[in-house]
């Protein structure tokens, strides 16, 4: 995008000088405060904008050069509340484009059904109607038919805010599992820049006015936002936020205070800890107990503190240790397994030392990179 703006008859203007390189195979995510103009930058990728002045190229190729309806079938799109065709199944929902395109009606219907098993719908919902379906399974359809043609470029406005944060979460990470095995170049919309953190591999944060403030990996927006906007936009936990970046693995964990639910005395007393993590039979979490509230081999689950939220070291960051240590009332995070089960505990005081190390080693290989400039 190179210095495209947008200004509609009135003097309004939407977008203003905006220049993007955005990047092949990744995921660029546009976010900025109501009237930034993000959609109507979305929009104008595959010219349902038309830009005032400026140029969009893609591989170098001014998007005006090719017919508009060309154009949008080369394109995915996925919009809030999917947008489905109603009086159509959701196969043939997910076979419009390939359909459009001139695909046999038997070949865009087994495109669709393999495309329903990539976005993890079940089989059964084929020939229902989008209305039997729930907002998160509308959306995955929606996520489907927009990769029916297989294109290039997929864009997305906004397409989890109207589902509830169990089910978003649910579809951000089907979103990042699906672009790990397909690699497309998607250029996402969206307000919450908590999301924008998380899926983005380049995040475009615009003021209102349709101006770039800052265009940027997310772990440098968080750790060095452009200017006071951008700092005010992250929110006052952009720390917190930037722990996403730093993973677990290196966590030292210990096993010490951990027993099982029928544990002896002479476990109970051996750990000499304020707190011992009780497990069931099977090594999974059920909560914390002081050792002398613990009756040996008839510990009652019901009678526990809760353990917070536990995280798996080489999965999940620093800010997943952290957080499980924060809802813990002992201030020990759970550490499990694949299978859910407890590989350790760790404490508030060595996920603290494992963050400022990790910003040491930041700072340091950003000193290392402006040598080597």
């Amino acid at each position: 995008m190179e210095s495209v703006t947008k200004r509609y008859p009135d003097g309004t203007v939407a977008v203003d000088r905006l220049s993007l390189e955005i990047p092949d195979r990744a995921i660029t995510v546009l976010v900025g405060p109501s009237g930034c103009g993000k959609t109507t930058t979305l929009r104008m990728i595959n010219r349902m904008v038309e830009p005032t002045e400026g140029s969009i190229l893609i591989d170098g190729v001014d998007s005006r050069q090719q017919p508009v309806n060309t154009l949008r079938r080369s394109m995915g799109y996925v919009i809030q509340n999917a947008g489905l065709f109603q009086h159509r199944t959701i196969v043939d929902n997910i076979a419009t484009v390939p359909r459009m395109l001139g695909w046999g009606k038997r070949r865009a219907r087994e495109r669709a059904a393999e495309l329903m098993e990539r976005v993890g719908l079940d089989a059964s919902l084929a020939q229902r109607y989008p209305y039997q379906l729930s907002g998160g399974q509308q959306q995955r359809v929606g996520v489907a038919r927009a990769l029916a043609a297989d294109p290039p470029v997929l864009l997305m406005d906004e397409p989890f805010s109207a589902v509830d944060p169990v089910v978003r979460k649910g579809l951000q990470d089907e979103l990042l599992r699906i672009q790990h095995e397909l690699g497309k170049t998607i250029v996402f919309v969206t307000h919450d820049i908590d999301e924008a953190i998380k899926l983005g591999t380049m995040v475009a944060v615009l003021r209102t006015g349709g101006r770039l403030a800052q265009f940027a990996p997310p772990a440098d927006l968080l750790s060095d936002p452009a200017d006071a906007f951008v700092e005010d936009f992250l929110g006052a936990d952009r720390g917190i936020r930037g722990l996403s970046f730093f993973p677990s693995a290196g966590l030292e964990l210990t096993t010490r205070p951990v027993v099982a639910v029928d544990a002896t005395a002479e476990q109970i007393a051996a750990p000499k800890a304020p707190y011992l993590l009780v497990t069931d039979a099977d090594g999974r979490p059920l909560g914390w107990g002081e050792p002398g509230e613990l009756t040996a081999g008839a510990i009652d689950p019901a009678r526990l503190l809760p353990y917070g939220r536990p995280f798996t070291p080489g999965t999940d960051s620093l800010r997943a240790a952290l957080d499980g240590a924060v809802l813990s009332p002992t201030g020990w995070a759970v550490a499990v397994d694949a299978d859910g089960r407890v590989s350790g505990v760790v404490s508030q005081h060595t996920i603290g030392e494992a963050i400022r190390w990790a910003h040491a080693e930041r700072r340091a290989q950003g000193t290392a990179a402006k040598v080597a400039e």
